[in-house]
């Protein structure tokens, strides 16, 4: 008797699970970072001890390393999701403007790297305090002077990294989401508003006309950080508007049906 070699090919099961469009992928994804760059907020407390007498931290008679380190690391988490943004957006906004697409990548990138070298110079103050403050034969007063040196490179770094680049980044993302149309057209104004004010700000702050802390420079900065809270914030619950540009990402980037 043959054997029966028949045999019945297996049924294909339609995929029916609901897939994210690429569009919507990128839009959470953004959102949350840019939620995420507003991590160093508490930095202004966390600082404290060292801005307000950098000898007596350096000695170790106040303020504590752990509280320096946790500000450390949410600055670094916060240069890490900054350029993210721009990486993350940069497959979309390329079809915008691949110019202002890759200077948004450029100034985030410069703009992380600052962040790095200031937060440096903390983590040395840190190992002047830990390493030497105390050991035989160290100079108190050139352990102060030292750390006089590396808290005003933070400072003006800061002042690089965190208050001017941002002038740029917003710049370039405001022109990028005006021109799209992909969010709300207040967004990308907010952006084209506060950013000339707070390099207003940022001029004004490196002639010494008020600290980096003042009330006014609180108030130049506001509006970009409305933008960038806002956007995230937006992109999160929103995502982008349907137009001609995302649909035509989402048919392209889309993967085919089985």
């Amino acid at each position: 008797m043959a054997a029966n070699t028949d045999i019945t090919p297996p049924v294909r099961v339609p995929d029916t699970r609901r897939r994210i469009r690429p569009t919507r992928r990128i839009s959470l994804t953004v959102g949350i970072l840019y939620v995420v760059t507003f991590a160093s907020i508490p930095t202004l407390a966390l600082y404290a001890p060292i801005k307000d007498n950098v000898r007596t931290f350096i000695l170790g008679v106040a303020g504590s390393t752990a509280a320096l380190q946790w500000g450390v690391l949410s600055e670094i988490i916060v240069g890490l999701a900054g350029i993210s943004t721009a990486v993350v957006l940069y497959p979309l906004t390329k079809r915008i403007s691949q110019t202002a697409a890759l200077g948004l990548v450029a100034a985030r990138l410069l703009e992380t790297s600052l962040i790095f070298v200031s937060v440096v110079s903390l983590l040395t103050i840190m190992t002047l305090r830990n390493d030497l403050a105390g050991t035989a034969g160290t100079s108190p007063a050139a352990l102060t002077t030292m750390g006089h040196g590396l808290l005003a490179n933070y400072t003006w770094t800061f002042l690089l990294s965190q208050s001017l680049m941002p002038v740029a980044c917003d710049l370039l993302l405001g022109y990028l989401l005006y021109r799209s149309a992909i969010v709300p057209r207040i967004f990308p104004i907010v952006a084209f508003i506060g950013a000339p004010l707070l390099l207003a700000s940022d001029v004004a702050v490196y002639f010494g006309a008020y600290s980096p802390v003042s009330p006014i420079a609180v108030l130049a900065a506001l509006p970009v950080a409305v933008f960038e809270l806002s956007l995230g914030i937006w992109l999160i619950i929103k995502g982008f508007k349907q137009t001609p540009l995302t649909v035509d990402y989402d048919a392209v980037s889309q993967p085919k049906a089985a």
